[in-house]
């Protein structure tokens, strides 16, 4: 078989840019990448707020930051407080319990101390009112009874240490023997003396006048302010009852 008068390959060969050519298509690519002036100040303006926008961001995180912190040190320090003032609650609430359960127990005292005064009163006024010259040296009418026990006893032995000084001032010896005997077997009971006491004090305290407080303090002892109408003077009212 005779070779082909023609080579069809080289009809299928593309035709090759000449160098000029592809020096022409590179510029014109490159001049199609290479945005135009306007597009690139839109381009920069969009970056300038962009950044602009970031930097406000940033300043309103550091301002929000910054708050924050300072939130935290004013809750720590409202905590301390608080944690203060809740010990110091709780040292006021054990004091204050503390001081109940003694003044409980004072209560719990005074109640069995007045129990028993009142216990012993009863006995004594019960005694002198089944006979009222047990308490007594000498017997005496019973339609004038004591203001308290032993009234009667401890004035009539006032009257006896009295007396036996008299008498041994003027020198009768057996009388003055005789009352210092029965001052001997008969002490008071010191009730008189310390009533006495307590109403100098009490005229002393109102600067001896008498005074609602006065009178309210005699009329609980049973003592009158008055001889008919006429009012009588502290020193008075004394003299009169003790």
């Amino acid at each position: 078989m005779s070779e082909s008068l023609f080579d069809m390959s080289e009809f299928m060969k593309k035709d090759e840019p000449t160098p000029e050519q592809a020096v022409t298509v590179q510029e014109e690519a490159k001049e199609d990448e290479i945005p135009s002036a306007p597009e690139l100040d839109v381009q920069k303006a969009v970056v300038e707020s962009l950044a602009a926008d970031k930097a406000e961001m940033a300043a309103v995180i550091a301002s929000l930051k910054a708050e924050i912190a300072t939130l935290k040190a004013r809750a720590d320090e409202e905590s301390g407080k608080t944690d203060e003032v809740r010990s110091e609650l709780l040292v006021v609430r054990a004091t204050v319990e503390e001081k109940d359960r003694t003044i409980d127990a004072l209560k719990h005292e005074l109640a069995r101390k007045d129990s028993e005064l009142a216990a012993r009163m009863e006995k004594e006024f019960d005694l002198q009112e089944r006979n009222p010259n047990a308490l007594a040296l000498l017997d005496r009418e019973i339609e004038v009874p004591d203001r308290f026990p032993g009234e009667t006893r401890d004035h009539v032995l006032e009257v006896i240490a009295a007396a036996r000084a008299v008498a041994e001032a003027e020198g009768r010896v057996r009388k003055a023997q005789l009352l210092e005997a029965v001052l001997m077997a008969n002490e008071p009971n010191g009730l008189l003396a310390k009533r006495r006491e307590e109403l100098e004090k009490l005229f002393s305290e109102n600067n001896n006048l008498v005074n609602g407080p006065v009178l309210e303090e005699l009329k609980n002892r049973g003592i009158s302010h008055k001889n008919g109408e006429d009012y009588l003077l502290p020193s008075e009212i004394m003299k009169r009852n003790y």
